[in-house]
């Protein structure tokens, strides 16, 4: 790269030829003193570009007052999710459960229309059957006995009214699903209807127990009821 001082050489020898050149024309002269100064001011040292050398800062160590740390945000990874969904949902279920314990209903009848309507998964049309395996398991063999031979059982499982781990079945009728629920223990002295949204139905009194079937609204119920009582028989009554 080309410094101050050569550039300024070729200016003065610029100069010079042109004072040789004009010495007949006063007037294209070049001024001396001008000349002297523009070359004083170019040969003014520039001094070099440079960045100072600032001082590594520990995170950990740190004593200026001048300086905040911001602490260290730990990502948190997968499993630990996974763990603390698992225990949200297990606090909403045992919460459920220790909520549906301490509710109180008016009658029988409003506990079970209650109860059917946290298990809507139960009423699915299908043609389905389930085991016999999972009927007998159900319906434990020393309290009942339950003929299937007599309608298509699509669902079964053990659910709780008033107090008491009852068999819940679901059976396919005219109209849609038709829920079944065995009580061996509530006798009652009279049948009771159930009503409740888009179902009806009925609480019969069989033996030293009663039986619960509900439908669809619009669901003839009475050969399912005949069918139903049919099926069923206490053991030891």
């Amino acid at each position: 790269m080309t410094s101050w001082k050569t550039w300024a050489a070729s200016k003065q020898t610029m100069t010079d030829r042109n004072e040789d050149r004009n010495e007949d024309d006063p007037a294209a002269t070049p001024d001396p003193e001008f000349e002297r100064r523009i070359l004083a001011a170019l040969e003014l040292p520039a001094p070099a570009l440079s960045m100072p050398d600032l001082p590594a800062i520990e995170s950990d160590n740190v004593e200026s007052d001048n300086v905040t740390v911001l602490p260290t945000k730990k990502r948190i990874g997968a499993p630990v999710w996974l763990a603390l969904a698992a225990t949200v949902v297990v606090a909403a279920m045992l919460g459920v459960r220790l909520f549906d314990a301490s509710v109180t209903y008016p009658s029988l009848a409003d506990e079970i229309v209650a109860h059917l309507e946290h298990e809507p998964h139960a009423l699915r049309p299908t043609d389905k059957p389930v085991s016999d395996r999972r009927l007998a398991r159900v319906v434990d063999s020393a309290v009942a006995e339950f003929d299937r031979e007599r309608s298509l059982i699509t669902y079964a499982n053990t659910c709780t009214i008033n107090g008491k781990a009852v068999p819940h079945l679901v059976i396919q009728g005219e109209r849609g699903p038709v829920t079944i629920i065995l009580m061996p223990d509530e006798k009652i002295d009279g049948a009771q209807s159930l009503a409740g949204r888009n179902v009806n139905g009925v609480i019969l009194p069989v033996g030293s127990g009663s039986i619960a079937i509900i439908g669809e609204a619009g669901e003839r119920l009475e050969r399912i009821e005949q069918d139903v009582v049919s099926s069923v028989t206490w053991i030891g009554t």
